[in-house]
């Protein structure tokens, strides 16, 4: 007589889970991130040191035109903004019957979409698109897409960052690491999806600027709070064996 065996699998949540479905809070996710921080408080792209409290000591040149109070303090800046992926929602783009504000006006946009749709709320709040930036930076990057620009001229003194015709191109240093974050949230959402142009140039930044020891501990720690695991950056980190 034969014996039929059953095998149950038992996946880690790291492998079992693409995207994040644990923070819906986009405030939540910020404190969260303080920690992964505490031992590298660095900017994405200028590089600008910050204390516990998000107070930022800019680096040697660095000057800015605009949201001059803004410069004082981080933010977390999107680096897939919310817009690109929040317009793929029907509550962003339309509204939703149950978007009505105090006076009884109805709204739509991003306040709508994080009200009512707990797949954009797990995107925005996903820790891995979430990076310190000085809020100045934030602020003028807006949400224009990434590209490479003809202006040899910062926006930011010493910090090579350049803002031109609604787009903008960041450091070198930033590249590879907002590659393989727009590159993990394609992956991750299939709400989301790139440009052929944009997914191009993020292929070629991936290759061109390698993963770093601190972005795969960056992305360890965010795994173990989120639990899952940005894939593109976890193999890039293995292939460099550094994981």
């Amino acid at each position: 007589m034969k014996r039929l065996f059953t095998f149950i699998v038992v996946l880690s949540p790291f492998f079992a889970v693409a995207s994040n479905t644990t923070i819906q809070s986009f405030y939540q996710a910020k404190k969260q991130l303080l920690s992964v921080y505490q031992n590298h408080r660095e900017t994405l792209y200028c590089g600008a040191i910050f204390d516990a409290k998000g107070l930022v000591t800019p680096p040697l040149g660095f000057t800015t035109q605009t949201h001059v109070a803004r410069a004082k303090k981080i933010e977390w800046e999107h680096v897939v903004p919310a817009e690109n992926f929040g317009k793929a929602f029907s509550e962003w783009r339309d509204g939703h019957p149950q978007c009505v504000d105090s006076k009884g006006k109805s709204f739509k946009g991003r306040n709508c979409a994080e009200k009512m749709n707990i797949e954009y709320r797990y995107m925005q709040a996903d820790m891995h698109n979430l990076f310190p930036a000085i809020g100045a930076v934030n602020a003028l990057r807006s949400n224009y897409n990434f590209a490479l620009l003809p202006s040899a001229k910062s926006d930011f003194g010493s910090c090579d960052m350049r803002i031109e015709g609604s787009k903008a191109q960041p450091p070198e240093a930033a590249r590879g690491r907002i590659a393989r974050s727009y590159l993990y949230m394609e992956q991750a959402y299939s709400t989301y999806s790139m440009s052929k142009q944009q997914r191009q140039l993020m292929s070629a930044w991936d290759k061109q600027y390698p993963v770093s020891v601190q972005e795969c501990q960056r992305a360890k720690k965010i795994a173990a709070i989120q639990l899952n695991d940005n894939e593109i950056v976890k193999s890039r980190c293995q292939q460099a064996n550094i994981w």
